[in-house]
């Protein structure tokens, strides 16, 4: 007859069964030290394709164009510079002033090679949600107020937040969240120019029942209309001449989206932290990590964000999870430490492109650029100059009607006025690219200021 086994010997066996298949798989509980197996491989080709330099003057990716015959990814060169390793400058290019990557953050992530990187395996939350049922990472919620909390430009405390494929997913998504639901009279959708032209096109687009664009708001100032609800937008500083704004209309009718997408101490001073009913606020303007497509807004109305998350769910499940996780991890390196050093590399570059930009510009009456001013910032505890993402530039003289023909004839693109509802003598330039394309935008214009 077999022997009896105890409830305790079954125990044992089980215990001893399970620490020998853990110190098969885990080198670091059953020795006190850790190797990587699987990692490996992707960790060499990550670093193999990051130390393809291309000359400085461009990237190699992992996920970049691979031509035939070769192994790893060939070199993407800035604008202005070509050649199979980006060391050729082009003399018959024009500068690159018109799009906002934010590529003038680069240098700061690869001095931050090993604490920025992520290596991810294949079964990484491959399902819809995160084990709570929902699309949102709770531990990224945490650590966006406590970056909040650290530069103080929100309050978050009592608020409500929601994640969206960059900002640009949330403007529609808090449109449609102050809208009235089915109603006769759908809102009207305004903002003050000059304005970030997606607020107009995106509505548009959209052509809901529930919501139209309605044009400048100038134009509803002064009148009385209390049977429509009015949903302005504000951006705080404004995109494109970087000045702090404020809502125009008022009254009990009048709901107002604040996008904030560049109130962080690198492109203005903080005066105070923001508290307003809905603000819109993206990773690509903080770290730089445009091509992530992670944005968030922090809502105080309980209804509005119900609404919110509703169109979040309906138009995309949610965001990425792999998004999601990226952004976890550069919040974290962004936090590391007193949680200044991305904003004090971050100013001290654009303070130092303004500089030049203005020294350049002064040497002539045909151009003109918007004014700021210094102002005391509560992040620096100090006054700190004006370091805006974009020049507004204006072209004074009277026949100078387009101004983005004019620098465009001068090997210069930006954006027309017009795009962002103001006249054609002004142009916006992206100061927040790739150090190569800032020179070339400086080399260009001091040979047109030359020509006056």
């Amino acid at each position: 007859m077999g022997r009896k086994t105890s409830p305790m010997n079954n125990t044992s066996c089980i215990v001893t069964l399970f620490m020998i298949v853990l110190c098969a798989s885990n080198v670091f509980v059953c020795r006190g030290e850790w190797e990587p197996t699987w990692s490996t491989k992707a960790a060499e080709e990550a670093e193999a394709v990051a130390a393809i330099a291309c000359s400085g003057h461009g990237r190699a990716y992992l996920d970049g164009l691979i031509l035939k015959g070769m192994k790893k990814p060939v070199c993407e060169c800035n604008a202005c510079y070509g050649g199979s390793d980006c060391s050729k400058l082009l003399s018959d290019c024009a500068a690159d002033a018109g799009s906002g990557d934010p590529y003038f953050l680069e240098p700061f992530w690869m001095q931050r090679a090993a604490s920025s990187a992520i290596l991810v395996s294949g079964w990484h939350r491959m399902g819809y949600t995160y084990s709570d049922g929902t699309f949102i990472s709770e531990l990224l919620v945490q650590y966006i107020k406590r970056l909040h909390a650290t530069v103080g430009n929100a309050i978050t405390e009592g608020k409500y937040i929601i994640f969206g494929s960059g900002s640009t997913q949330l403007l529609n998504a808090a449109v449609y969240g102050l809208s009235p639901n089915a109603s006769m009279s759908p809102a009207k959708v305004v903002a003050t120019a000059p304005y970030f032209p997606v607020y107009r096109t995106q509505t548009q687009f959209f052509n809901s029942r529930d919501f139209s664009y309605e044009g400048d708001t100038s134009l509803w100032k002064n009148k009385t209309d209390k049977n429509s609800l009015f949903i302005e937008f504000v951006t705080s500083p404004n995109n494109p001449d970087g000045k702090l704004t404020k809502g125009i209309l008022h009254g009990s009718n009048v709901k107002t989206i604040h996008d904030r997408a560049y109130y962080w101490p690198h492109f203005t001073a903080i005066p105070s932290p923001a508290d307003d009913d809905l603000m819109l606020y993206t990773i690509s303007k903080l770290t730089g990590h445009a091509g992530t497509r992670f944005g968030w807004a922090i809502i105080k109305d309980k209804a509005v964000y119900d609404k919110m998350l509703t169109y979040i769910e309906m138009n995309t499940m949610g965001v990425s999870r792999e998004a999601q996780l990226r952004a976890l991890k550069v919040l974290d390196v962004a936090l590391e430490g007193d949680g200044k050093q991305i904003f004090q590399f971050a100013y001290s570059t654009l303070r130092d492109r303004w500089i030049r930009l203005k020294e350049t510009i002064s040497k002539t009456k045909r151009f003109s650029l918007q004014n700021l001013s210094s102002q005391y910032c509560t992040f620096f505890k100090r006054e700190r100059d004006p370091s805006p993402a974009y020049a507004w530039l204006k072209c004074e003289r009277k026949e100078d009607k387009n101004c983005y023909k004019i620098l465009e004839a001068a090997g210069i693109n930006g954006r027309e006025g017009s795009l962002y509802s103001a006249e054609d003598r002004y142009v916006r330039l992206s100061l927040i690219r790739s150090q190569d394309d800032f020179e070339i935008l400086i080399s260009k214009l001091k040979v047109l200021v030359a020509k006056d």
